[in-house]
């Protein structure tokens, strides 16, 4: 199984980009939500991934966060859920979006995610009642609540993103008070891009 990839950033095509690892290029597939806070095109890379090997070849899913391949694999489980559908469901919401969605039972929330039909919703609230907020509980994120330390997670991806402290430090002192992971690390790249 490929656990993580870390690499050069060769291409970038939603939901496909392509990271070169010493020479070879790993085609990988990404929810927009991770497509968004890539770097640049040469800039390295590191991504989680989840390899699912069926009859018509070998595929290899990327997240920039555990707890979004976590919810991808969750996804995966629920009978009629491919891996297609459940990249939808995580580009057209955050994890913290989701389990706030099945928490609240809030069909309407997933039916807004082009694929995802009234019955699907449905069964994915059933589904993943019990089974999310586990995932949640060990990512970066509660249920209906702020995260509350930012900081320490949006460190934590300029890091994984091949950016060393210094940088990272530094580029965090000029983000908005308050700001979420993913607005605080969307932030931070612009910040590093210009420098």
């Amino acid at each position: 199984m490929i656990g993580k990839i870390t690499g050069l950033l060769l291409e970038k095509n939603p939901p496909l980009i392509t990271v070169d690892v010493q020479g070879i290029g790993y085609e990988i597939d990404v929810p927009m939500s991770t497509f968004y806070n890539l770097p640049n095109i040469g800039e390295r890379v590191s991504l989680q991934t989840h390899l699912a090997i069926r009859e018509d070849g070998h595929f290899l899913y990327g997240f920039l966060s555990e707890s979004e391949r976590a919810a991808f694999r969750q996804l995966l489980k629920i009978s009629g859920i491919g891996a297609r559908t459940a990249l939808s469901v995580l580009s057209g919401l955050s994890v913290n979006e989701l389990a706030q969605a099945v928490a609240l039972q809030e069909a309407g929330r997933l039916v807004k995610i082009p694929g995802i039909g009234k019955k699907t919703a449905e069964r994915l609230l059933l589904e993943l009642r019990d089974k999310l907020p586990k995932v949640i509980a060990g990512g970066t994120t509660t249920v209906a609540a702020p995260v509350p330390d930012a900081g320490s997670d949006i460190l934590n991806a300029l890091l994984a993103l091949g950016y060393n402290e210094r940088e990272a430090l530094s580029a965090m002192k000029h983000l908005t008070p308050g700001a979420t992971v993913s607005d605080g690390i969307r932030q931070a790249l612009k910040l590093l891009s210009k420098g």
